[in-house]
């Protein structure tokens, strides 16, 4: 199949090489979000999606907007069978929507209805959930409510991370999209409508949401810190400074003192009382410094029993 990849971030590099690499199908175009500056020089820096399409060749386009069939006319010269989509980062238009004669579809990272929307790995970790996993579907007007193709389950591991869940994933969904592919081309696809009343939503990500709540109980404390490892990063604030804290664990033994005080400093971690129980923090990052583990840290820097983070 004649098949127009959509996709941005590395998460959707694992779905376009194993399309690349399929026996039965052309990626003839790429569309991903345009170049964007990055580091100090503010140097531009091609997507991840772009630059894997650039190393096999393939056409790249990146629009600005797809609104008023502004990418039309490119659409029709490339005249794909077939749009996969996956974390693309803009909504498509109907024009899109409808072009293709064997539609769109999407690669998304939940078990659909469950965590419709942007950031369906993140909430997944940050609500403690102990199963995850991948949802082909078809795309349609909605959020992530067209039908379903199919589904692979995946556990959530204890010490997982949004990092380390985005990773297994990403390969999860390629391994997918090629069952799905195939599903497809042989018109054997089995369309399973979702079902609106058990779907939740999975909004992306707020600034808000990074400053730790200590109020709270160990567990959502510690699976916040995990689903925001490593991308935005949580953070607390310990005399007025920002401490962003990349990893934590719910501690064993008990403690008394206020919520948010530091109640015991250790030769590796420091333990900080919550509403509920106590979490052990393993690794850090001071303002403007680098990520290093709790006793790291506490060998250029003094973490005092006793002080209230905020």
């Amino acid at each position: 199949m004649k098949i127009v990849y959509m996709g941005t971030p590395d998460f959707a590099v694992p779905c376009l090489e194993s399309i690349i690499k399929s026996e039965n199908n052309n990626v003839i175009g790429v569309v991903t979000q345009p170049d964007k500056p990055k580091g100090r020089g503010h140097k531009l820096q091609p997507t991840p999606v772009k630059a894997k399409a650039v190393e096999y060749n393939i056409p790249v386009f990146q629009p600005e907007t797809l609104k008023n069939r502004s990418f039309e006319d490119e659409l029709k010269q490339l005249n794909p069978d077939i749009i996969v989509v996956v974390a693309y980062g803009q909504i498509l238009p109907e024009y899109i929507l409808n072009f293709p004669k064997f539609g769109c579809i999407n690669v998304h990272a939940s078990l659909l209805p469950k965590y419709r929307g942007a950031a369906p790995i993140q909430w997944s970790v940050i609500n403690g959930d102990t199963t995850t996993g991948v949802t082909t579907m078809y795309m349609a007007k909605g959020l992530d409510s067209g039908d379903m193709i199919l589904k692979a389950e995946e556990k959530i591991k204890d010490d997982d991370t949004y990092g380390t869940l985005y990773d297994r994933l990403s390969y999860i969904g390629a391994d997918l999209l090629i069952k799905t592919l195939d599903l497809i081309e042989r018109g054997e696809v089995v369309r399973v409508p979702q079902n609106d009343d058990d779907a939740t939503l999975a909004p992306m990500i707020t600034r808000d949401m990074e400053h730790i709540d200590w109020n709270n109980t160990s567990e959502n404390v510690v699976n916040l810190i995990k689903g925001l490892n490593p991308q935005p990063v949580s953070y607390t604030m310990y005399n007025d400074e920002k401490l962003k804290i990349w990893f934590a664990e719910v501690e064993k033994t008990e403690y008394s003192g206020e919520i948010g005080e530091i109640v015991d400093v250790r030769k590796k971690d420091f333990v900080v009382k919550t509403k509920k129980g106590a979490v052990a923090v393993k690794e850090v990052q001071a303002q403007g410094g680098k990520k290093m583990t709790a006793d790291a840290y506490m060998r250029g820097h003094t973490i005092e029993k006793g002080i209230i983070l905020k």
